[in-house]
């Protein structure tokens, strides 16, 4: 049964995430703010770049990548959503987990995206590499070791049963 809600979950989310007005009003707006945090981050220590809706910018050099759906953390957020909410534990606490693992996913996100934007402007090979291969099984990764920390993290389920008591 929990195997049913998982698999029902994800699809329903993935096939919201593909109605043009999700991505219009939900998914496209996320990631412009995603973009703009990543420049706002990489602006502490290099004034020379800048956001653009979903765009990150070298002014100096040109360099720029676009930050597209699929590479804002929100399919990895899908599947962990999916699993916490097929996992048998209190809404409490699967809205503790949905709440840590946004954040993890994203923290990370928002390193792939900083450090994708200069591997770019070192060698587009790697970049190419590092963005197909290496940081899409990464993000994934997160969202699996948020999961298995939060499930450790759980409270033991309280057992129903009571001993009968020796008189």
């Amino acid at each position: 049964m929990r195997i049913s809600w998982f698999v029902l979950v994800l699809v329903v989310l993935f096939a919201l995430e593909l109605l043009g007005p999700v991505r219009e009003y939900v998914i496209l707006p996320f990631t412009g703010l995603i973009a703009s945090v990543s420049a706002a981050v990489t602006q502490l220590f290099d004034s020379s770049v800048q956001s653009h809706g979903i765009i990150l910018q070298n002014i100096n050099n040109g360099t720029a990548v676009s930050i597209q759906p699929g590479c804002n953390g929100v399919e990895a957020m899908i599947c962990l959503t999916a699993a916490i909410v097929a996992f048998p534990a209190s809404w409490k606490h699967k809205l503790y987990g949905l709440l840590f693992g946004f954040i993890a996913i994203q923290a990370l996100n928002i390193v792939r995206i900083i450090s994708l934007f200069y591997l770019l402007q070192w060698d587009k090979d790697w970049f190419e590499w590092a963005h197909l291969y290496l940081w899409q099984a990464l993000i994934i990764l997160d969202a699996l070791i948020v999961f298995i920390v939060w499930v450790r993290m759980l409270p033991e389920p309280e057992d129903d049963q009571t001993e009968p008591q020796a008189a």
